[in-house]
């Protein structure tokens, strides 16, 4: 029986994405580290974490490395996040000058630091605004742009649809939508229908996201709504893999067997000395600390690693407990290791 084929190339602009597979960009963790970490395991399309979009805000050095994208392979995706349509104009402006191919708008983000100032997601009570600061970017750039979205502001005001039309009508290349409100932040399940109601409702490509965390998930969530491709989040922290085995259980219907004891190894090691590599010894012993916790939730005694890895206070210490928690580990997986 032949399988449908799910993962169809993805279009945005002149942009051909040939799996449609998405990195969701969270702020604190899609840092490039671990884009290119994401990438090299079955991420198609990548987007950088949130760029303020008042530009004076841009000196500081967590600015500087979330607009970081040396060496990274394009198309270059970064969104941009803010509340007045000139300010996000002249932002997404400035960051095609610096090298981004393709502008994301943030209407999705539901923390209070955000929408207390009518930005991210609460910017979907106001559609005359969203109107005004879709086409005020699109106007402003020749690089294609896209939004992400939440399924409405409460679950009283489910009103993805309306502002999936009003995106299309602006000249918007995609939709990301997460399939709660912004009241809902992140509780509860995630809902699917109005993502489908949305795919049907415009031309252009529409990506579902929220608590797609198995490959199950992934084709439970194409076939309810009908999408163009998925935007993985939550599920992806600590398992960046999760792209191929989404990617080989759609192609085969069948699991891949999750990453081995070295396998497992070896990405995380290469993961501590990107990050080490990227933000210095100081910042890159911390977001080690972050990433690590979440690694450790997947593996044996992985309590223990973490609150040992976070009392450490050299990146040198951090890699070298690492390669000697999995030493012997790696030794018991071997083929003559019960001999």
């Amino acid at each position: 029986m032949t399988l449908p084929d799910l993962l169809k190339p993805l279009h945005i602009g002149p942009y051909r994405i040939d799996v449609p597979l998405a990195l969701a960009p969270m702020a604190g963790v899609t840092d490039r580290p671990f884009r290119q970490l994401c990438r090299s395991l079955g991420a198609g399309h990548v987007v950088s974490e949130m760029v303020a979009s008042e530009t004076r805000l841009w000196n500081t050095s967590k600015s500087r490395f979330r607009m970081d994208h040396a060496g990274e392979p394009g198309p270059i995706t970064v969104q941009i996040v803010g509340y007045d349509p000139d300010m996000l104009a002249d932002a997404a402006r400035q960051n095609v000058e610096r090298g981004a191919q393709i502008i994301d708008i943030n209407m999705g983000c539901p923390a209070k630091k955000v929408c207390n100032r009518l930005a991210g997601s609460a910017l979907m009570q106001d559609e005359p605004l969203v109107a005004a600061i879709l086409k005020a970017v699109v106007a402003a750039v020749d690089v294609p742009v896209t939004l992400k979205t939440r399924t409405g502001w409460d679950r009283d005001h489910r009103n993805g649809v309306t502002i999936a039309k009003i995106a299309e009508d602006a000249g918007i290349a995609m939709l990301s939508v997460h399939g709660r409100t912004r009241a809902d932040k992140y509780m509860g399940d995630a809902e699917y229908e109005t993502i489908a109601a949305i795919k049907q409702a415009v031309g252009i490509p529409v990506l579902a996201n929220g608590d797609i965390d198995s490959p199950e998930k992934a084709l439970r969530v194409f076939e309810q709504t009908g999408c163009d491709g998925i935007m993985i989040g939550r599920g992806a922290h600590g398992r960046p893999w999760l792209f191929d085995e989404i990617q080989h259980y759609l192609r085969t219907r069948e699991r891949l067997s999750s990453p081995d004891m070295a396998s497992r190894r070896d990405i995380i090691l290469d993961h501590l000395a990107s990050m080490h590599a990227f933000y210095g010894p100081d910042l890159g012993l911390r977001f080690a600390r972050k990433h690590l916790g979440w690694y450790a939730e997947q593996l044996p005694d992985g309590r223990a690693l973490s609150r040992q890895f976070n009392a450490l206070a050299e990146t040198d210490q951090q890699v070298r407990l690492v390669s000697e928690y999995f030493s012997n580990r790696v030794q018991d997986q071997r083929p003559d290791a019960a001999a």
